[in-house]
């Protein structure tokens, strides 16, 4: 890089930082909030407060808006792709075919991995599941905005970050690896599943308590005004892309790791 060209980007980076600072000392502390820490991390965690008109029927967590619009995006983005894309592959990928191509590859070599003995069903699960903790989770980098049953403005969040929806996937994955005992060992695959009666506690808590600790985080760092120039956006940015990959990883993981104990036929002793 030239010479001049460096003391041009070192000059606009001061002037950016003076700027910020200014910011920061005008704005410090004369911020009126609607709503105090307590109230806003007691409704991060139960939504009881912040709700949403739905359709004129009922008032709901901003939440299942969120997987609504989570469901629609897949939905439409996988018909696009089946569509326009997927009769175009080439024997020689592009960039988007191999990013494809990886995507899907990833979750088979995990279910094969796993569950070397029967992995087709499981493969597509897993895939589903995580795609959908995956893009749920950087939804909330969108910024969609809704309007609160309150007159108030919130910014729609990630969809697993609801308790209710965070059970409601630890339950389906419990049924998906259920239906794998049954499939492999019939009454015996039953049984071994049910000895795991702890797991979709655990699964659904892992992960509505990862993604609920980086929204709280990001909240309070909003909060308060003095924080809130170009820090909210580094540290939401890192918590949600971290754990969008994170909790994505450990529960297909572990869903692919009990489906393949449960459905595995033990070998008969001759």
């Amino acid at each position: 890089m030239p010479k001049k060209q460096k003391t041009t980007t070192l000059i606009v980076m001061a002037v950016l930082i003076v700027l910020l600072i200014v910011g920061i000392v005008l704005t410090g502390g004369k911020t009126e909030h609607s709503e105090t820490v307590r109230e806003m991390m007691r409704d991060a965690v139960l939504h009881d407060t912040n709700r949403i008109d739905f359709l004129g029927i009922m008032d709901v967590s901003p939440a299942l808006v969120s997987a609504y619009v989570v469901t629609g995006l897949i939905l439409l983005m996988a018909l696009i792709i089946r569509i326009f894309v997927i009769p175009k592959f080439k024997e020689v990928p592009g960039k988007f075919q191999i990013l494809l191509e990886t995507w899907v590859g990833f979750f088979d070599d995990l279910a094969k991995s796993y569950s070397p003995h029967r992995n087709s069903f499981l493969s597509a699960y897993i895939f589903a599941a995580g795609s959908y903790i995956f893009l749920g989770t950087l939804f909330e980098l969108l910024g969609l905005q809704a309007i609160t049953t309150r007159g108030e403005s919130i910014t729609l969040g990630a969809p697993l970050a609801d308790i209710n929806s965070a059970i409601g996937m630890g339950v389906f994955s419990y049924l998906m690896i259920l239906t794998g005992g049954i499939a492999g060992n019939g009454f015996k695959g039953i049984l071994k599943t049910l000895k795991e009666f702890s797991l979709p506690i655990s699964m659904s808590f892992r992960l509505f308590g990862a993604l609920l600790s980086g929204l709280l985080v990001t909240e309070l760092v909003y909060y308060y005004i003095h924080l809130s120039f170009v820090l909210p956006v580094a540290v939401g940015v890192m918590f949600t892309l971290l754990h969008a990959i994170i909790q994505t990883y450990v529960l297909t993981m572990l869903v692919s790791n009990y489906y393949g104990e449960v459905s595995e036929v033990p070998e008969k002793k001759a």
